[in-house]
């Protein structure tokens, strides 16, 4: 072992296993000071944590071994041993509550296969194509193995192929249907892919049969409530889980996320208020309140924030969200460089944990520009849903879509819904799993489908959309994200309308640049990246403008703010839509808003956004650079 060390010094699992030495020979001090340097570098390093509740056991300092083995199975829940040890030390200690909870996971995981106890490891590792592939061939021999199903489908959800996983705990929920876990992951899978209506049905149906599960099903159907719009039965359930579980710092900010949306940000800023007193370190919690647009950070807070944003002990999560927070802090006290270092930390933060590639972006544009062709929509005209009643407004986020739909349905004929994610399901549906090598398969096989696909696949848009509607003839569907799939709106539904918001690519980039998402916008985090994706989405934008004439109105964020009547009539005229002067007074407007900008459409215009960047601009070349000679031409960015 020391031989090893003494070429490899950084090697950890020769580390660990001096460690175990030292604890057979009863060198329980120095197997802990071991133990601290592994973890120190690996806090995440289950068994090493294990270790150490071994060595607190032989020391007799039980209350520091408990918290080694729960510090354990968080980082690995495969780890049998420290179940066993957590279950012994409950019995003694006589906590019944959590004895029972241990003794159901320990009669879980005795339960399974070794395969799969390997396969939770692997999970814990991040080791997911190794997980991927044991868990596979366990299942070519246990074809419908719930739990080996359910892995799997945890696997597919963490490699972000959100379909694969719904098919997968569709199908287990078939050949299961009473097993509860598998329901309840199969309804979070549906939440992740925003598909609500669904999510509520199945989550409705658990409450009923488990009305006593709070922290999962409970949970799961008020947030399945907020998400299909029916806000007042998701504050019911919130508020509920609140009393029952006063300790829980998640149910504050779900709760305040609600009333946020509902316009009640005074009641908003107590809940996230109260989310960082049961938790100090709640990352989420002080985020949400400079997402709130409008929250003034106490001197207290700041100085709170600014010592968890260095402290070693802030989980890097958390520390995401509190430099971001910082960074709009100090935008609010006009303190631009302290505000910008924020910003980038976060970023810096943030981004090794997306999934953005600019190749793979540039393959995306290049196989729609070259499959979606004039050619292609003269020959498939007419064969769509002849449906008028959807609005698109597309473009890239913090563009003032959320203003374009304010507006929009604040006329009397049109509702307001939010981020549909149909057309982009429908799409991934096409596209199938990338082949290694292979040009995507979507767009191209619009090429090639039977003619009677796009009638059909405009009337199931029409039909798993009319949950999110209310009555009016219109609708707006506002994901930004459809821009890519403007071709795909105009074979399936070639009546609908669409929208560009576009925004000045300075302000647009940076705006963007300074928001947490709360799920996708990955090429957000860097500013190359994200001027590169401007720069293309202006590259496609001029490509739809080509091939289908007329059929997207481009609205310039700059020239609603400067004339806005003016613009809201040539937006409703596009829409085959009668002036109302409501559009107009959209502020006064009341409907629930989900996205960044929420506050800030209830408020009438204002133009003190449109120049705000320039407050950075000495930091922004590297966006300037990636925008490109063209967009920078067009734009007049200097």
């Amino acid at each position: 072992m020391g031989e090893v060390l003494a070429r490899e010094p950084d090697n950890v699992e020769a580390q660990y296993a001096l460690a175990v030495a030292q604890r057979h020979q009863h060198e329980w001090t120095k197997a802990l000071a071991t133990l601290d340097g592994i973890l120190e570098r690996n806090p995440n390093f289950g068994r090493a944590h294990q270790e150490v509740g071994y060595n607190y056991i032989a020391l007799e300092n039980l209350l520091r071994a408990g918290a080694a083995f729960e510090r354990a199975i968080a980082a690995d829940p495969s780890l049998v041993n420290s179940w066993r040890c957590l279950a012994k030390l409950y019995y003694d200690s006589g906590n019944t509550d959590r004895l029972k909870a241990v003794e159901e996971q320990l009669g879980f995981l005795e339960s399974l296969p070794a395969e799969l106890l390997a396969v939770i490891s692997y999970l814990s590792d991040n080791r997911l194509a190794d997980a991927e592939r044991l868990c596979k061939h366990f299942l070519r021999s246990n074809r419908t193995h719930v739990e080996g199903m359910r892995l799997l489908a945890e696997i597919a959800t963490r490699n972000r192929t959100f379909d694969e996983a719904e098919f997968l705990l569709e199908s287990c929920v078939e050949f299961h249907p009473s097993h509860r876990e598998a329901r309840v992951q199969y309804a979070n899978i549906l939440m992740r892919m925003q598909k609500f209506s669904k999510a509520h049905d199945e989550a409705e149906k658990l409450l009923a049969e488990y009305p006593e599960d709070d922290n999962h099903i409970r949970a799961l159907y008020a947030a399945a409530c907020a998400g299909v719009g029916r806000n007042a039965a998701a504050i019911e359930n919130y508020e509920r889980l609140m009393r029952h579980h006063p300790d829980n710092h998640f149910f504050p900010v779900s709760l305040a996320h609600v009333h946020k949306s509902d316009g009640d940000i005074e009641r908003a800023v107590v809940l996230y208020r109260e989310a960082y007193r049961i938790k100090p370190d709640h990352g989420d919690a002080f985020w949400s309140l400079a997402n709130t647009k409008s929250h003034e950070f106490t001197d207290d807070e700041l100085a709170r924030m600014q010592s968890l944003a260095t402290s070693p002990a802030t989980a890097e999560n958390d520390r995401i969200q509190i430099c971001f927070a910082l960074g709009d802090a100090y935008e609010r006290r006009s303190e631009y460089a302290q505000s910008f270092e924020f910003y980038r930390r976060g970023n810096a933060l943030k981004q090794p944990t997306t999934y953005h590639d600019p190749r793979h972006l540039q393959v995306r544009i290049d196989s729609q520009i070259e499959a979606c062709t004039e050619e292609l929509f003269a020959r498939r005209a007419g064969l769509g849903c002849d449906a008028a009643d959807p609005i698109f407004v597309v473009g890239l986020p913090r563009s003032g879509s959320t203003l374009i739909e304010q507006i929009l349905s604040s006329h009397s004929a049109v509702d307001g819904t939010m981020e549909l994610h149909n057309v982009l399901n429908l799409a991934k549906r096409l596209r199938g799993r990338d082949e290694p090598n292979q040009p995507p398969r979507y767009p191209r096989i619009l090429n090639e489908i039977e003619d009677d696909y796009f009638r059909r696949f405009g009337e199931q848009f029409m039909e798993d959309t009319r949950v999110y509607r209310g009555t009016a003839p219109y609708f707006v569907d506002k994901m930004p994200n459809n821009f890519f799939h403007i071709g795909l709106i105009k074979l399936i539904l070639p009546n609908a309308k669409v929208i560009d918001a576009r925004r000045h690519p300075m302000a647009c980039c940076f705006s963007g640049y300074k928001q947490l998402f709360g799920e996708g916008q990955e090429f957000s985090y860097g500013l190359e990246e994200i001027g590169n994706y401007y720069r293309q989405y202006v590259k496609l934008m001029d490509h739809w403008e080509a091939v289908l004439p007329g059929f997207v109105l481009r609205v310039q964020h700059e020239d609603v703010v400067e004339d806005l009547e003016g613009q809201v009539r040539r937006i409703l005229d596009f829409c085959g839509l009668p002036f109302e002067q409501a559009c107009v007074d959209y502020h006064q407007t009341e409907r629930s808003i989900r996205t960044p900008s929420a506050e800030q459409v209830r408020q009438p215009i204002f133009r003190t956004s449109l120049e705000q960047w320039r407050h950075y601009e000495s930091w922004l070349d590297p966006l300037k650079e990636a925008l490109g000679p063209q967009v920078r031409a067009r734009y007049q960015v200097d």
